[in-house]
């Protein structure tokens, strides 16, 4: 049986009665970026701090590379809590050194890796910075680059990107992708969908504690509805495409926001406009969303959590 980073199986927890988690199952493969999305108060964090073993759950298994957490199975991973936190009179390089002796590193080596770490990641003239004088994207970067450190199996990084700006951001993904290039396991939480859909192999998402999604990208984005626009100086286009559209809106500029029925082929829409000589301007598929999809699975009101990063 392959040994897997994480396997949780029917994993539930309460919190004073009210149920925070509820009966959530799902392995992690090697070699995977999994996006676990949801809105804030989704259930993600309760569900990574179980599976860290950092809090037990009222019921169900929880597994680290084959066997209950323990420090052990620490070691073979990184893990980026949501709760940042540095000590405040150390500088950028002790944080990251720090972390890396306490993974088993001697000095002498963890010195120099801190400093190469920070270089690399444009962080060198902060190496001597103490982190209470760093913003707060630097001390982010810092905190990650010392999770990171001991170049680990499997990372785990829990709203890796909140509270950051765009570059920032950006700087972070293409730390992921730098992970994900050397073969690593990766399962990150986050309520924002575009860094999902730009980074993860695979989507999970949670729900009201529930897991409501688990499967690719593609997979997730074809649960959204598809979406055309359209248009055309012919006042039939309108009843042309009735047949194929769940709901259609007219534009301000004049064109015909479809959006499709799930079984509608838009060769098939081409065809009947073109079978009707009508003459298009404009015939535009949009490409769908994970908002979209998430939209479609649990409803506009949840979503609109997702979208907003609110509680």
């Amino acid at each position: 049986m392959s040994e897997f980073p994480l396997s949780l199986r029917n994993i539930s927890k309460s919190f004073a009665g009210k149920v925070a988690v509820e009966d959530v199952s799902f392995d992690v493969q090697p070699g995977e970026i999994i996006g676990f999305l949801g809105p804030n108060g989704a259930g993600k964090t309760t569900t990574i701090r179980m599976a860290l073993g950092l809090i037990k759950p009222d019921s169900g298994l929880v597994e680290l590379f084959g066997a209950a957490p323990s420090p052990h199975s620490f070691g073979r991973l990184a893990f980026l809590p949501e709760e940042r936190g540095l000590y405040k009179k150390q500088t950028a390089r002790e944080s990251i050194a720090h972390m890396a002796r306490l993974n088993g590193m001697k000095a002498k080596e963890a010195f120099p890796l801190a400093d190469r770490l920070l270089d690399k990641y444009g962080l060198g003239d902060a190496k001597r910075k103490k982190n209470k004088d760093m913003s707060k994207g630097m001390a982010q970067k810092v905190q990650l680059l010392s999770a990171i450190a001991h170049d680990p199996e499997f990372y785990v990084l829990d709203e890796p990107f909140s509270g950051l700006d765009p570059v920032n951001q950006q700087v972070l993904e293409n730390m992921v992708r730098e992970i994900a290039d050397r073969g690593r396991t990766i399962i990150f939480s986050t309520h924002v969908m575009e860094h999902a859909e730009r980074l993860c192999d695979r989507i999970i998402l949670m729900s009201r504690g529930r897991k409501v999604f688990d499967g690719s990208t593609d997979e997730a984005l074809a649960q959204a509805p598809r979406r055309l626009v359209i248009s055309s100086e012919d006042g039939r286009l309108k009843e042309t495409v009735t047949a194929f559209a769940e709901n259609m809106e007219v534009r301000e500029d004049g064109s015909i926001s479809v959006v499709l029925k799930r079984d509608a082929d838009n060769h098939a829409i081409l065809e009947k406009c073109v079978n009707s000589k009508i003459k298009l301007k404009r015939f535009e598929p949009k490409a769908a969303s994970l908002h979209e999809a998430f939209v479609a699975l649990v409803g506009r009101d949840e979503a609109e959590k997702m979208q907003e990063g609110v509680v």
